[in-house]
């Protein structure tokens, strides 16, 4: 990724400047115009890497969430906002971080809206989040937007941390399955099957014995295309999330998968509610509020029919019908936005259909955990008690036929 400076007009012809990082020139010009942006001129400064500042160069949402709460703070109490930058940037510890706060008060001291600033590192500071800055500055009501947007991120932090909770325990007994699997197979039943032949009973196995020795010999025989058709298949998966219609028919599919997809569709709802609540209360257009919330719901289906909900609207429809032409959204959720649509109310009522659905994903999630825990011991233990049982039956054998002789 590289750095450039620009220089361009706005629609009243006042001239601004500032930096911003992109992965071609291209792409700053589109940014620049999308803006409004006339008579644009770019030039290249140089590579810029990504921040080690956690994973992928982001920074992690606790302290966008300490930056924003306090520079709320700093707003409210009067100061001015350049100045608030400068504060929050000299006592900022992580560098990456500090380095882009200095980058983003230069840009406002060269006469760029604080909002533009922000776009111009899209690695930190989303489309919803400078929308939010963007309607905060044009109503003078940035500090209460703020507040607003540190609260929505903590709400939307808590609720992924349940979601990730509810899905890491069942893939991690499910890896540490395989691994013992693999252990067993590997090392543990050529010991056992040495132990067989030492005394003299290789060729007289039980039937489940022979089937797993067996097993064990395919499996010696074919580790290395065992190992790479694991990487392949992991590698083969990745790629076909990577594609659009590969997406679009796994984010389907896990809708539709019990026990998690019921869990899945009230995040949805959740966040669909809660990010769009946030926006149409901060003064967000509905057409844009919806735009901005298909492209962070991270749902394919999902967005797609926020996408479709945003084309009927534009068309003239209210927001219900659609919605519950989509069939995404249980109808209690439809019927409260329908209500909150005619009286007035609709962003208050989306934040009570969050409010809601927040509370029950996380009742859902305490119910899963408890019913995975006892279901995924008994799997890992029929797997490997099947095996150990295996194993085990010629030595019982053995000591049969010793204690009859």
């Amino acid at each position: 990724m590289a750095v450039y400076a620009w220089e361009a007009k706005t629609r009243s012809g006042e001239r601004r400047k500032g930096t911003m990082e992109a992965n071609a020139e291209r792409d700053v010009l589109a940014r620049l115009r999308s803006q409004n942006m006339q008579d644009v001129k770019v030039k290249r400064r140089g590579f810029n890497l990504k921040l080690a500042t956690g994973s992928g160069g982001k920074i992690k949402a606790a302290k966008l969430v300490v930056f924003v709460r306090q520079f709320a703070t700093m707003i409210d109490a009067g100061l001015p906002l350049v100045q608030c930058l400068e504060i929050l940037a000299k006592q900022e510890p992580d560098k990456g971080f500090q380095k882009i706060l200095y980058n983003v008060k230069e840009q406002v001291e060269g006469g760029s809206t604080f909002a533009d600033a922000l776009r111009s590192h899209p690695q930190v500071f989303d489309t919803l989040f400078c929308s939010l800055v963007a309607a905060g500055e044009m109503g003078g009501v940035l500090d209460v937007i703020l507040n607003r947007l540190a609260s929505y991120i903590e709400r939307n932090v808590k609720l992924a941390r349940q979601v990730k909770g509810a899905m890491t325990y069942p893939i991690g007994i499910f890896v540490v399955a395989i691994g013992v699997v693999i252990a067993l197979l590997k090392w543990v039943i050529p010991t056992f099957e040495s132990m067989f032949s030492n005394f003299g009973a290789e060729n007289e196995l039980p039937g489940l014995t022979q089937a797993v020795v067996n097993a064990s010999h395919w499996f010696q025989a074919n580790f290395i295309y065992v190992v790479l058709g694991i990487i392949g298949a992991v590698w083969g998966f990745r790629a076909f999330l990577r594609s659009e219609r590969g997406r679009e028919i796994f984010d389907a599919f896990i809708l539709k998968v019990p026990l998690f997809g019921p869990l899945l569709r009230k995040v949805a709802v959740a966040k669909f509610t809660r990010t769009l609540g946030t926006m149409i209360a901060s003064g967000v257009p509905l057409l844009d509020g919806l735009d901005i919330v298909s492209k962070a719901s991270g749902n394919k289906v999902v967005e797609k029919g926020i996408m479709f909900v945003r084309h009927k609207i534009s068309e003239g429809s209210n927001i219900a019908d659609p919605l519950a032409e989509i069939g995404v959204f249980p109808s209690m959720v439809v019927q409260m936005i329908a209500v909150g649509e005619s009286t007035g109310a609709m962003d208050t009522m989306l934040q009570k259909i969050a409010d809601f659905y927040e509370e029950e994903v996380e009742v859902t999630v305490g119910a899963l955990t408890k019913l995975l825990e006892p279901l995924m011991m008994v799997i890992i233990g029929g797997i490997v008690g099947t095996i150990l049982i295996a194993m085990y039956l010629p030595v019982f054998e053995v000591a049969g036929k010793v204690q009859a002789g």
